[in-house]
């Protein structure tokens, strides 16, 4: 069921939709924590450090797919909440269209690039076989992540984000029940295990677009909705391939960590992913309210509410910061406990460093999530440079860090890559919400027409969005 997200307490309307994104997020992140498991009690921590070690690639590639696809629901959440029905089916359409020509481009290009980047990457020797294997698996099943990532995200966009949970939370059982039968059953390997991700999201984005076609109206594109223009699918790139560009450069940044990790041997490389293990349960935490934040920004600018605007995103920066808190303290008092979920506890050696990783990383979730609260924000107003700025300059850091303080400090120097990463980013994403938050005040109230583009200065005027003419209109039922 849509929602508009313009009307409503800020704080509860945010809440309300984070909550089921950040239910299907430790969903998901639960079965990542049950696959490493299997992964490494089943088949050893060579196999994990394997999978590890294709983390930073598969990122490069399949993180951009993501980051675009979401950029593609951003116009449409903008037309919903400026009650354009029209608008809101043909975005659907060009989102579609390049959702697909995205898929078959990695799913051709990318398998046989996975063996030559990562011996470039210098993974070991050991590791290379597995590593290959898994990458290539995942990249042929390209497309079924990118499609129910699509699908989810312009559900999102009309404010339902329960629906695209419960497909989720479908996906990561079946997912969970795949990799016990295709690993230890099976004997699968590796590459078992990423059989049964691309086979369970298959299935779920089936389902979800069955649901669309069924039971959203709203989306239901029409056949002349896909005759769409060049300006159109220009509109969806311009917010896309940033995000998308976003994603990759932040991948790039951890390829060079990677490099690093896989200079200093196995062990490195299954601790620093069995940390990252555990930290991507804060991520999803905060991914959540990102993304809440990002999408009622862009139904509010839709419907020309800068107040709502404001409040929610100050309301949504204290909820982080006491989420944080809390997270980071859990993390820090029993990172070393959790770790051993992964690698057990006779490998002390690996569970030290992943341990390390978790309290340096706790220390600092503050910024952390206030990162992800402002640039969600300025990419729900359409933002498309400063995205891509704070990418650069985590790139800068995570490469520093790897280079020098890695060379200096080895795994220690390496671990505090992502906090100065943040750190960076945070000091564009601030004084960009700063002026943001200032052109807002600039904003008509809904029912007013907006001052023709033309006319407001450049820094006024949201990157890759068009002001919407004239008072929102209701969407037909």
């Amino acid at each position: 069921m849509s929602t508009a997200l313009t009307v409503g307490r800020p704080w509860r309307v945010i809440a309300v939709f984070a909550a089921p994104l950040l239910v299907g997020n430790v969903v998901q992140q639960a079965y990542q924590l049950t696959d490493a498991a299997v992964v490494g009690r089943t088949l050893g921590v060579e196999a994990l450090a394997a999978v590890g070690a294709t983390g930073s690639f598969l990122f490069l590639l399949l993180g951009f797919a993501w980051g675009m696809t979401t950029g593609f629901a951003i116009p449409t959440a903008q037309a919903f909440g400026a009650g354009d029905a029209r608008a809101v089916r043909r975005s659907v359409a060009a989102g579609t269209l390049l959702t697909a020509a995205a898929s078959v481009l990695v799913s051709v290009a990318a398998p046989p690039l996975a063996a030559p980047a990562l011996r470039a990457l210098r993974t070991p020797e050991e590791l290379l076989p597995q590593a290959t294997t898994f990458a290539v698996v995942s990249f042929l099943g390209a497309a079924t992540m990118m499609f129910l990532n699509y699908l989810a995200a312009i559900l999102r966009a009309i404010g339902d984000s329960r629906t695209p949970l419960l497909y989720l939370v479908a996906s990561c059982v079946l997912n969970i029940l795949l990799v016990l039968l295709a690993v230890p059953v099976l004997r699968l390997g590796v590459g078992g295990a990423a059989g049964a991700t691309v086979v369970a999201q298959g299935v779920a984005a089936g389902l979800t677009a069955d649901h669309l076609r069924r039971r959203v109206p709203e989306l239901r594109v029409r056949r002349d909705d896909w005759r769409v223009t060049r300006a159109e699918l220009a509109r969806q790139l311009r917010l896309g391939l940033p995000m998308g560009f976003q994603a990759s450069i932040i991948a790039i940044g951890i390829l060079a960590v990677q490099v690093r990790l896989n200079e200093l041997g196995p062990e490195a490389v299954a601790a620093y992913t069995a940390g990252t293990r555990v930290d991507n349960v804060t991520m999803a935490f905060l991914g959540s309210i990102g993304l809440a934040v990002s999408m009622y920004s862009a139904q509010n600018l839709g419907a020309r509410r800068a107040d709502r605007i404001r409040a929610g995103v100050r309301q949504a920066l204290v909820a982080t910061a006491v989420g944080c808190v809390v997270a980071g303290l859990v993390v820090v008092v029993a990172g070393r406990t959790l770790v051993t979920l992964f690698v057990g506890p006779d490998e002390a050696h690996v569970v030290g460093m992943a341990a390390y990783f978790l309290r340096v990383n706790g220390t600092l979730y503050v910024v952390l999530g206030a990162l992800f609260v402002l640039r969600g924000a300025l990419q729900g107003l359409g933002h498309a440079a400063v995205p891509t700025v704070t990418g650069v300059l985590e790139l800068c850091c995570r490469v520093g860090a790897a280079t020098v303080l890695g060379a200096t400090w080895g795994f220690e120097g390496v671990v505090w890559g992502n906090p100065l990463a943040w750190v960076a980013a945070m000091a564009v994403l601030v004084p960009a919400w700063v002026r943001a938050h200032r052109a807002l005040a600039d904003l008509p109230a809904g029912g007013a027409d907006l001052p023709d583009a033309g006319t407001v200065p450049p820094a006024d005027v949201p990157d890759g969005v068009a002001a919407p003419q004239g008072p929102p209109t209701r969407l037909p039922a």
